[in-house]
């Protein structure tokens, strides 16, 4: 049988622009019974050999919404979700946006000190848990943050009230606490308790958390409106075609994988194969099964899926599409995406959570040069952008990041941006909030510059975010991890190149006088305390006189990961003894 014709992406951008011109605001589970009117009987989620259609998924979701009234849930209430990528996911996520609740979908790597934090800051009054994940306990966890949560009525986690559980593994449930089988009950005896439009577009959607230089996470605010927007610009300039399926590890709590596959996924009718860990042997399993054509990850998944043995054992035929982001990657891995896989159509992207994700991405027709070289063309992205600026999804500039004043056209300064997709602030911390957002302008942080074509070159960073593996680390954090464990006097936290991860992370420990610190020791302690892709990679035990330090006692963390480069180069018995390099996981 031949293979269906695969239109060029100039034709299905425009088909793109026909069906959704003019733009129409509308909120999450608009957006979505929307999709339902015209492809009811499509898959939109695909898990093993179990496939949910358009319609499946919204009668689901409504009996949720349903119960979550009945259960008390307000219009405004915050709703917290601990939820791998499972095919739970979508249906509870449409179940808070019904209801006309906002989402806190929470990163399922954290700790208990962690998680603890989140749940309180957030206001969360109701949390959708699953019972375990991997390592992780959710129970137990809950159990040392809140005894008795089980118990009807207000817990000590700041405003929440219901917890209600589910075991993806099937394991029995704990008496006494509702499960996600006993909400969807509960609105079935309820019909009609959600009725929907309660919220409006521009509403708050999801507060999602992200690292902050102060080191505690804030809670970023979105609206339905902007992040429908962003994951529009961003289908547009990937020219996704209709019916477009889609298979990816990266969780659902990031913009990445929500964005691209949880939004993105309806405006086409298209399907997605969340898979709860990355495994390439399960995406080639995937493409193969269920002929998915396309495939989101970052640079370490990429690596990993080209240099699989096993992968010209399974039919990747279908697989058109790839977008691998959130890390750069070098130029052989992009031309092996080509010829070790068949993927015609690659891109690349930038983006961040304060402005609804995607900000500038390369296009399928862009030579290898422009994947390896920029992170694409500011966001073209059609009705869903600003018609005064021929629809680009926001307005950039490019600043000095001293003085603040626009910088000449190609010169490298701080980019800073606005537009319909920019945050509403972080929740409740008004004076991030203010340093963020001055005037409507979103100020990201990083260097930028931007060449003539509207290409954006990334130059570095003017926060010391440290990106590993899709997943940004604050050094602060882990800063004020190590310097808490017994013997440590201080602890300086770097992000160090690598070709795999994008960075991974380093740390520079002094200890106390008179004390002994064994750097294994305290890779064990972060491994126990903090969420893996947080546990530094190499951990160097050091003299308080190696850490180089400014005339005004500023330490000058260039020269660390100078430094740590050099070490980690030099890994030998000549390497100096004050140095002790563990590598973590």
């Amino acid at each position: 049988m031949n293979a269906p014709e695969v239109l060029p992406p100039a034709r299905r951008r425009a088909a793109l622009v026909r069906d959704f011109t003019p733009w129409q605001p509308r909120t999450f589970d608009e957006q979505f019974d929307h999709a339902v009117t015209k492809f009811a009987e499509r898959p939109y989620v695909i898990s093993g050999d179990r496939i949910y259609t358009y319609a499946d998924v919204q009668r689901h979701a409504r009996r949720l919404a349903d119960g979550l009234a009945a259960l008390g849930i307000e219009p405004g209430d915050h709703v917290g979700l601990i939820v791998a990528n499972h095919p739970e996911y979508a249906p509870i996520k449409l179940a808070i946006a019904r209801v006309g609740a906002v989402a806190v979908p929470l990163n399922y790597l954290y700790r208990t000190r962690e998680l603890g934090y989140v749940l309180r800051q957030s206001s969360c009054r109701a949390l959708i848990t699953m019972t375990s994940f991997r390592d992780m306990d959710y129970l137990t966890m809950l159990d040392e943050l809140a005894p008795g949560w089980e118990r009807p009525g207000k817990t000590s986690l700041g405003e929440l009230e219901f917890v209600v559980t589910y075991a993806p593994d099937g394991t029995p449930r704990r008496e006494g606490v509702l499960d996600l089988d006993d909400l969807e009950r509960i609105g079935a005896e309820c019909p009609g308790a959600a009725p929907g439009g309660r919220r409006g577009p521009d509403d708050i959607s999801d507060i999602l958390y992200t690292s902050g230089t102060t080191g505690s996470p804030k809670g970023v605010m979105l609206s339905h409106d902007g992040l429908h927007r962003a994951a529009f610009g961003s289908i547009h300039c990937r020219a996704l075609g209709g019916g477009n399926r889609v298979v990816f590890a990266l969780p659902c709590y990031h913009l990445f994988a929500y964005g691209q596959a949880v939004i993105g996924s309806i405006f086409v009718g298209g399907a997605m194969l969340p898979q709860p860990r990355f495994d390439p042997v399960e995406y080639f399993r995937a493409i193969e099964t269920h002929r998915v054509t396309d495939v989101l990850a970052v640079p370490t998944m990429s690596v990993a899926l080209v240099e699989h043995p096993d992968r010209h054992r399974y039919d990747l035929s279908s697989l058109r599409m790839m977008l691998s982001a959130a890390a750069s990657a070098p130029t052989w891995l992009w031309e092996r995406l080509r010829t070790e896989l068949g993927v015609d159509e690659l891109t690349t992207a930038y983006g961040m959570t304060e402005m609804s994700g995607t900000m500038s991405m390369t296009r399928p027709e862009d030579p290898v040069e422009a994947l390896t070289a920029t992170v694409g063309v500011q966001l073209p992205s059609g009705p869903a952008g600003l018609a005064h600026l021929g629809g680009l999804i926001a307005e950039y500039r490019v600043l000095d990041p001293v003085y603040g004043e626009e910088v000449p056209p190609g010169e490298v300064g701080e980019l800073v941006a606005r537009g319909p997709t920019t945050m509403k602030g972080y929740w409740q911390r008004p004076e991030e909030t203010a340093a963020a957002l001055r005037d409507g302008w979103f100020h990201t942080g990083d260097l930028v510059r931007i060449l003539p074509d509207g290409s954006l070159v990334i130059a570095g960073r003017s926060k010391d975010l440290i990106k590993t593996g899709g997943e940004l680390v604050t050094p602060k954090e882990v800063e004020d991890f190590l310097t808490a464990l017994p013997g440590v006097s201080q602890g300086y936290v770097v992000g160090i190149p690598d070709e795999r991860w994008g960075e991974v992370v380093a740390a520079f420990v002094v200890a106390e006088p008179e004390a002994t610190v064994d750097a294994e020791d305290l890779i064990a302690r972060c491994r126990a305390g903090l969420s893996r892709f947080k546990v530094p990679r190499h951990v160097f035990v050091v003299d308080v006189d190696a850490i180089p330090q400014t005339p005004t006692g500023k330490v000058q963390k260039f020269k660390l990961v100078s430094a740590a480069q050099q070490l980690i180069a030099a890994q030998s018995p000549s390497a100096p003894t004050t140095f002790t390099t563990i590598r973590g996981e």
